[in-house]
C-alpha cells in the first residue's frame, strides 16, 4: 500500500491505471477497500481507461488516526485530497465522493477549482451544501 505524509498525517492511498485520472473519496467509517475496491468501482474505471487514485481519510482504513475532532473538519480532509493530487504530480482530476466523501470533495472544489476538473457527488443532502 503507498503511503504519503500531509501536515503531519499519514495517508494511505492506491494509485491504479493509466490515463486520465480519477480521486475516489469514501464515506464515513469506511475505507478505499469498502467503498471503491469490493463494489467494482477501481476496475470499471482502470478498464475505462482511467488512473484512479483513492485514499483512506485520515482516521479511517490503513491512515493515521487521530483523536481531536478538530482534525476532522471536511476543509482539512479535502486539504489531504488536494496534497494527494500534487503528491503524484497531476495539475487536476475528477473527483468523486460519496457520503463524507462528497462533502470532502465539494470543499475541495470550491477551495482548490483549479484541482478539480469535475466532481461527481453521490450520496449527499442538499442541505450540506446550500448556501
Amino acid at each position: 500500500m503507498a503511503r504519503f505524509t500531509h501536515d503531519g498525517v499519514e495517508i494511505a492511498f492506491l494509485d491504479e491505471g493509466e490515463g486520465e485520472p480519477i480521486v475516489l473519496v469514501h464515506g464515513f467509517a469506511s475505507n478505499k477497500e469498502v467503498n471503491w475496491v469490493a463494489p467494482g468501482w477501481v476496475t470499471a474505471l482502470t478498464r475505462a481507461g482511467r488512473r484512479v487514485v483513492a485514499l483512506d481519510n485520515r482516521g479511517h482504513g490503513e491512515s493515521a488516526k487521530l483523536y481531536d475532532p478538530a482534525d476532522y473538519h471536511s476543509a482539512i480532509m479535502a486539504e489531504d485530497v488536494r496534497a494527494l493530487i500534487e503528491h503524484l504530480g497531476l495539475p487536476r482530476a475528477d473527483v468523486m465522493g460519496y457520503s463524507m466523501g462528497a462533502r470532502i470533495a465539494a470543499f475541495l472544489a470550491l477551495a482548490h477549482p483549479d484541482r478539480v476538473r469535475s466532481a461527481v457527488l453521490g450520496g449527499l443532502g442538499s442541505r450540506l451544501v446550500e448556501g
